[in-house]
């Protein structure tokens, strides 16, 4: 009796230490997860810290002719933004157009920017054509440049209409650069990050200014509408693009413009005078003279701008859409192409608009437009569920704005 109570004894010591033991077993184990949790929280934070080093509140300020201008600033900082970007709506838009884009493209790009949403063309105004538009821009620019007297670099984002606005604006704001035709006549030849030899540096000059950095369009009908299938809504009926043309002054001046029916006694279309250096308006030598060219273009689904007028280029020289593959960061975009050294020999136009010599006009302006270098971007809504108004999506698209700058903002 006695050898079982002592038997019975030791059985319940040994559940109690094994218990004792299972419970420190617990607990250790629970303070690994527990350690292994805030090394985890901890390594968070620190890849988080290094990725938002700083954090800075969203101001915007509209000027008295309704433009807005959005920058970040940073507590206990002054604020002396370098770089200053233009965005320009297209035909009916306004800056509110722009509102989106632009705080997408702050949050990507915090520092030392500044960017400001055009006013001066908006609703009804953008039907007043192209070349009053763009120096309507060119004031509101200068405008905008003596407020921020620190910016230093410039660049335009357009959409659509806005595209050639803008390349209408810095042709008028183009200053040749003197000292850089100097040192080109001592020859001395530079090369600009993105590789294209400069011995055409005699072309590189200043914005307002300002150094010219980006030039980028989205959707914008660089070759005009007048074309067969530059417009989508027609569905490439020739009878449609007829009578487009012939009711073009429907949309005002802007109308003849895009149409390329301004054109009378014996003067070209303004479109087709854009690919080329005038007297007082140097087209050319304002786009050469910035670092980067790119065209976003809408590959399907856009019923306003085809996708061979917005990315320069000859309809038989368009990708294959179904051999487009799709990229996991910018589901979006489907295609890419890098800017390639260009040679800016003079293009000849020998168009005589009421002479007997008939050229085509729409291979004038892809010769003229591709004598410098482009990046190409095509786009492909497909799946989405704003792909009906993908002229508009193209615009407003996250992806796209953290794009297009492509990490080269400073």
């Amino acid at each position: 009796m006695v050898d079982m109570e002592g038997d019975s004894r030791r059985v319940r010591e040994k559940e109690v230490d094994d218990a004792e033991e299972i419970k420190i077993i617990n607990e250790n184990n629970t303070n690994k997860i527990k350690n292994q949790q805030q090394q985890k929280k901890k390594y968070k934070k620190k890849r988080r810290s290094l990725s938002l080093p700083r954090f800075g509140c969203l101001r915007m300020e509209s000027d008295e002719n309704g433009g807005v201008d959005m920058e970040v600033e940073f507590p206990g900082e002054r604020n002396d933004p370098t770089h200053l970007v233009i965005m320009v709506n297209g035909i009916i838009g306004s800056a509110q157009n722009w509102r989106f884009a632009a705080k997408q493209f702050l949050k990507k790009y915090p520092e030392n920017v500044i960017v400001h949403c055009s006013e001066r063309n908006s609703a009804m105004l953008t039907f007043d054509g192209v070349d009053v538009m763009g120096d309507r821009l060119a004031e509101e620019v200068k405008y905008v440049i003596s407020r921020h007297p620190s910016v230093q670099k410039i660049s335009f984002v357009g959409h659509s209409l806005g595209g050639l606005v803008a390349r209408y604006a810095i042709a008028r704001l183009y200053e040749q650069d003197l000292t850089r035709e100097i040192s080109q006549t001592n020859g001395h030849h530079g090369t600009d990050h993105l590789g294209d030899s400069c011995p055409e540096g005699k072309f590189k000059g200043k914005i307002a200014g300002l150094e010219p950095m980006n030039f980028i369009t989205f959707a914008s009908p660089h070759l005009g509408s007048r074309w067969h299938k530059q417009v989508p809504l027609f569905c490439g009926s020739h009878a449609l693009e007829k009578f487009a043309a012939r009711t073009s002054w429907f949309l005002g001046r802007t109308g003849k413009h895009l149409f390329l029916t301004d054109g009378k006694n014996g003067k070209q279309p303004l479109l087709l005078r854009m690919v080329s250096d005038c007297e007082d308006l140097k087209f050319m030598s304002s786009l050469q003279c910035f670092r980067r060219r790119v065209v976003y273009a809408n590959a399907s689904f856009d019923h306003i701008v085809g996708w061979s007028t917005s990315s320069l280029r000859r309809r038989n020289e368009l990708p294959k859409i179904k051999h487009l593959p799709r990229g996991y960061k910018y589901p979006h975009i489907v295609n890419v192409e890098t800017a390639k050294t260009a040679t800016l020999d003079e293009v000849p136009s020998e168009a005589k608009i009421n002479g007997n010599e008939k050229i085509n006009m729409e291979e004038e302006m892809i010769k003229g437009l591709t004598k410098v270098s482009w990046e190409r971007v095509d786009v492909y809504f497909k799946g989405s569920r704003q792909r009906l108004l993908a002229h508009n999506t193209i615009q407003a698209s996250y992806y796209l704005q953290t794009h297009c700058f492509g990490g080269r903002i400073r």
